[in-house]
C-alpha cells in the first residue's frame, strides 16, 4: 500500500533593523518591530490561517483519514504569540484532531548542528518543551534546519533519543536508490523527502510554462499510484507558504489540497504521520550514509547557501566563538538575542550565489554582512562584560563542566522524584 506523508515548515526570523557602526555600545535592541509584526500579519492572513482552515476541513471531511505534520520553529511560535495569537489557536485546533504531528527541530532554526553540539542539543530541548507547552505532546520525530543532515548529525540526534529523522533525498547521496521508502542510520529510521513531488507543489503549481501544468489532485495521486511496488512511502515537505503565498489563492492551491483525500482514498493511497509509518513498517532497511552535510537547498543540496563565501564564514565563526560564554550567562535578554542572531536567514542574505539573497531587504550581500556584524559587535561587547575574553578557555571549561554536572544531577533527582510520585 502506498502512503503519503505531508510535512510543512513554518519559520519566521526576527528581522534586524538598520544598525549602524556608531550605535555599537549605545543601542542593545536589534530588531525591526514594524517589519516583524507586518510580516507575521501578512503571512498569517495570506497563508497560515487559510491553510490551517483548509487542512482542518480536509481532516473532518475525510473522517480523519488525512494527516499532516508541521515543523514550526520556536522563533515563529514566539512571534505568533506576540502578533498573531489566532494562528496558535488554529494550530491547537488542528492538534486536537489527533491527525497532526509536530516535529522536533532547533528552536532558532539555526545552523548549530554544524558548529556547536551543546548549543544544538540545548535548542532541540528548548523547542521540544515549547511544543509540549503549547500543544500538549513532545515531538518524537526530528528534522534539522533546512533538512541539514550528515552521519555526525545523525549520531547526535540518535544520542538524544530520537528514533526517526526526516532527511533530504539528495541525488549524490541516494544514487540509484529511491527516496520513496524507509532507510536507516544505525538504529535510527530515516524518512526521505521526495524533492520532485515537493517542488511540483512548491514551485511548479502556478507555473503556466511547466510541461505538466496544470497539476491536479488526480494527476498527483496517479503518479504515486503508478510508482514501482517497492516504493511505499512518499514524503512531501515544503514551506507552508506554498499555500497562499508562493501559490496564491486564485491559483487553485487550496482546492487542489481539498481534493487530495478523495482521490487518494479512491486509489487506495493512505495518509500517515511519520511516527505511524515507522511503527507500522518494521524490519531492516538499507543504510543511508552521508559523510558530508547535505540539505534541501539549491541544486547542490549542500550547505553553501549559508556558508559558501568568506562573508558568511566570518560571521558564523565569530558568532559561534561566543557559544561557551553565552551558555554560562544567566541574562535572559542576552540569551534570547543569542537565539535570534542564529537564525539561518541572516547568513542566507549574505549569499553571493545566483539564487542569492532571495527575498532579502538588503541592497547586497555585503550590506547584509555589514549590518549583521555591527549587531554582532555590540552583542560581543555585552558578552565580554559578563565573561571577559581574558578568562582562559580552561577556566571556562571547568565552569561548564561544573554546570553540566549540576544539570545532570538535577535531572536525575527529578527522575527519582517522578518515580516516587508515580508509586
Amino acid at each position: 500500500m502506498k502512503t503519503l506523508c505531508f510535512y510543512f515548515k513554518v519559520h519566521q526570523p526576527y528581522r534586524l533593523k538598520r544598525y549602524r557602526f556608531f550605535e555599537i555600545g549605545q543601542d542593545h535592541y536589534y530588531y525591526d518591530d514594524y517589519a516583524n509584526e507586518n510580516s507575521l500579519q501578512y503571512y498569517s492572513n495570506i497563508s497560515y490561517l487559510e491553510a490551517n482552515k483548509t487542512l482542518l476541513e480536509m481532516i473532518r471531511n475525510s473522517n480523519k483519514k488525512f494527516k499532516v505534520s508541521f515543523a514550526i520553529s520556536g522563533l515563529a511560535l514566539e512571534q505568533f504569540e506576540l502578533y498573531a495569537p489566532e494562528v496558535i489557536d488554529s494550530f491547537k485546533e488542528l492538534a486536537d484532531t489527533g491527525c497532526v504531528e509536530f516535529l522536533a527541530m532547533p528552536y532558532a532554526y539555526s545552523l548549530a548542528s554544524l558548529y556547536n553540539d551543546n548549543e544544538f542539543q540545548d535548542q532541540v530541548r528548548l523547542h521540544s518543551d515549547k511544543i509540549k507547552d503549547l500543544f500538549g505532546k513532545k515531538p518524537q520525530v526530528f528534522c534539522d534546519t533546512e533538512l541539514i543532515y550528515s552521519d555526525e548529525i545523525g549520531n547526535m540526534v540518535a544520542n538524544m533519543g530520537y528514533k526517526t529523522m526526516i532527511v533530504e533525498g539528495a541525488k549524490h547521496i541516494l544514487g540509484w536508490k529511491t527516496p520513496n521508502t524507509l532507510y536507516q542510520f544505525g538504529k535510527m529510521k530515516l524518512l526521505v523527502r521526495n524533492g520532485k513531488l515537493s517542488d511540483d507543489i512548491n514551485f511548479h503549481f502556478s507555473n503556466w510554462q511547466w510541461n505538466e501544468y496544470p497539476l491536479t489532485a488526480e494527476k498527483f495521486i496517479g503518479w504515486i499510484k503508478k510508482s514501482p511496488d517497492n516504493e511505499d512511502v512518499f514524503s512531501v515537505f515544503t514551506g507552508y507558504e506554498a499555500l497562499g503565498e508562493y501559490n496564491r489563492k486564485e491559483s487553485g492551491i487550496f482546492e487542489f489540497f481539498k481534493a487530495l483525500p478523495f482521490h487518494a482514498l479512491e486509489q487506495n493511497v493512505t495518509f500517515a504521520l511519520p511516527s505511524e509509518v515507522v511503527a507500522k513498517q518494521k524490519g531492516v532497511y538499507s543504510q543511508l550514509l552521508s559523510p558530508y552535510p547535505m540539505s534541501w537547498a539549491g541544486e547542490e543540496k549542500d550547505t553553501s547557501t549559508w556558508r559558501g563565501n568568506d562573508l558568511q564564514n566570518e560571521a558564523l565563526n565569530k558568532l559561534y566563538s561566543l557559544a561557551e560564554r553565552v551558555r554560562l550567562c544567566s541574562d535572559r535578554l542576552l540569551k534570547h538575542d543569542w537565539l535570534c542572531l542564529q537564525s539561518c536567514e541572516h547568513f542566507h542574505y549574505m549569499s553571493t550565489k545566483p539564487s542569492g539573497c532571495g527575498t532579502s531587504h538588503y541592497e547586497s550581500p555585503y550590506d547584509a554582512f555589514m549590518n549583521y556584524m555591527n549587531v554582532l559587535s555590540d552583542f560581543m561587547e555585552r558578552v565580554e562584560t559578563q565573561f571577559p575574553s581574558t578568562i582562559e578557555n580552561e577556566e571556562l571549561n571547568s565552569l561548564l563542566k561544573t554546570i553540566n554536572n549540576q544539570e545532570k544531577e538535577i535531572a536525575e533527582l527529578e527522575r527519582k522524584l517522578k518515580k516516587k510520585q508515580t508509586k
